[in-house]
């Protein structure tokens, strides 16, 4: 059992985290991860389930979220980041899916901010193969999800030169500050909502507000790599290669 564990572990930190990362991931092995074992299904039937913060028992290790509002999952998540170490000493965020909201925490495990956030078009867990380098002419309205999973994040720019942070390289999937060029589409809008229902919309990108990106994404991830959990909402996740991305190019959507 704790070879299996360590297993799950080590294959959870994908490509892109080197040998190094792994090392000290070792003794997180034993602590049971949320996004493995969550029941993704049952909760993507109850979206809008919110828990405030609880106690735990003194001396736990725990994320602070302060007096922001997140679902059950979300707030097991980034207490096994934080008790496990699995962020490595670097910044992180949680994306929930369900409720399209994404939390930013420092290596201490402190919240820094939280912002609703627009997601890929379609329901579902997995990136097409291929869809990285597909025209987005090509991309089918089924084909546009944000695929969920663990990812080494970290600063880049798109084609166009504009900042974002590039959280699936593999396939062209990032976090960036919400577009506006398509009026029709109202992604300003959809931000502003109460509801999560009408924040699916983009190809895959993760769209967060203008000044949440500038004062916060650019603020904590500037400098450093950093870890974006993606919580799935129709599978347990499944390990998921990323890596750096460098170059002047990519999908902003």
């Amino acid at each position: 059992m704790t070879r299996m564990a360590l297993c799950l572990c080590l294959s959870l930190l994908g490509a892109g985290c080197g040998s190094r990362l792994a090392t000290k991931a070792d003794n997180a092995a034993h602590l049971p991860n949320p996004m493995l074992n969550a029941n993704d299904a049952e909760d993507a039937d109850v979206p809008f389930v919110m828990e405030q913060k609880t106690d735990m028992a003194e001396g736990a290790r725990q994320a602070n979220f302060a007096s922001e509002s997140a679902s059950r999952r979300t707030r097991e998540m980034a207490d096994w980041v934080v008790s496990s170490r699995d962020n490595l000493n670097m910044p992180f965020a949680i994306v929930d899916k369900v409720n399209a909201k994404v939390y930013v925490f420092g290596v201490d495990g402190q919240l820094r901010g939280a912002a609703p956030v627009l997601l890929g078009l379609a329901q579902g867990d997995d990136a097409t193969p291929g869809i990285g380098d597909m025209r987005m002419s090509r991309i089918s309205p089924a084909e546009r999800t944000t695929p969920a999973g663990r990812f080494v994040a970290t600063m880049g720019r798109n084609s166009h030169g504009k900042e974002i942070l590039w959280v699936d390289y593999k396939n062209a999937i990032s976090m960036h500050p919400v577009i506006t060029s398509r009026p029709k589409e109202r992604r300003a809008e959809r931000l502003d909502t109460p509801s999560p229902l009408d924040n699916r919309i983009s190809y895959g990108c993760i769209n967060v507000p203008v000044k949440f990106f500038e004062n916060v994404i650019h603020g904590m991830f500037s400098g450093t790599d950093g870890i974006v959990y993606v919580l799935p909402e129709t599978r347990r996740v499944r390990p998921s290669s990323s890596g750096r991305r460098d170059s002047q190019t990519g999908i902003q959507d």
